[in-house]
């Protein structure tokens, strides 16, 4: 099977090796990964702001950058579930009607297709720290993912999961939120890393990178004994 790989902006300018990593899982699990250099945003942060026209245009390249109808794997519930569930508002009626749906049933985010679609649950890491997870709201309220990053976590060799209080409350990021109302964002931020800490964990993970660099700034300026990682990192550890 050949499938595109949908490498996100904060994957790309932040976390470029979350996005070898992808590809290399992809391809350990014998998946042939094409990526299309030319891909640039989905236009999510341009939609959330308000900036309708200048997400369609994002969006018209976007559909421009994925023509195939073969599997577009992107590390990103937000990014994803996006495509998923908004390009219908600004494609529907429209020109580029038949390829929007034709990208909707075909796009997936990373741990959904390997659990859902590939049914791997098992690819070989070793993570030898505890670990607790924190459900984004994208993932868990868009998207709707739930068990597929607790599930791969649990045949991690080494690790060991530990739940947080109030594991699906937002952290407070929330795109442009964490711009526009800066006090209310720390103090989610702040709640969060405290339920982190209580369970003894190491490491927060998540499926998305926007949350961790979040917690990781709130971490890192407070100077707490606390890392943030990727749940994709993690799968290609130890191999």
């Amino acid at each position: 099977m050949i499938v595109d790989a949908f490498i996100p902006c904060f994957i790309d300018q932040v976390y470029p090796n979350t996005g070898m990593n992808m590809v290399r899982i992809l391809e350990k699990i014998g998946l042939d990964v094409n990526y299309n250099p030319n891909q640039t945003c989905c236009g999510q942060m341009a939609f959330n702001s308000g900036f309708w026209d200048e997400a369609k245009a994002m969006g018209e390249k976007f559909l421009k950058d994925f023509p195939n109808d073969r599997p577009v794997i992107g590390p990103s519930a937000s990014c994803v579930g996006y495509v998923r569930n908004y390009f219908e508002k600004i494609f529907h009626n429209t020109a580029f009607h038949y390829e929007y749906k034709q990208l909707k049933k075909n796009i997936y985010e990373f741990t959904d297709f390997l659990v859902n679609v590939q049914k791997v649950t098992d690819v070989g890491a070793v993570f030898n720290h505890r670990v607790t997870w924190h459900d984004s709201c994208a993932a868990l309220r868009e998207y709707g993912l739930k068990e597929e990053g607790r599930i791969l976590l649990k045949h991690v060799q080494g690790l060991e999961l530990l739940e947080m209080k109030n594991r699906d409350v937002c952290c407070g990021f929330g795109g442009t939120f964490s711009v526009k109302f800066e006090p209310v964002s720390t103090a989610m931020a702040e709640q969060k890393v405290k339920f982190a800490l209580e369970t003894g964990a190491k490491y927060i993970i998540s499926t998305d990178s926007s949350c961790l660099m979040h917690l990781q700034g709130y971490i890192d300026k407070h100077q707490i004994s606390l890392k943030t990682i990727h749940i994709i990192d993690v799968l290609a550890s130890g191999w």
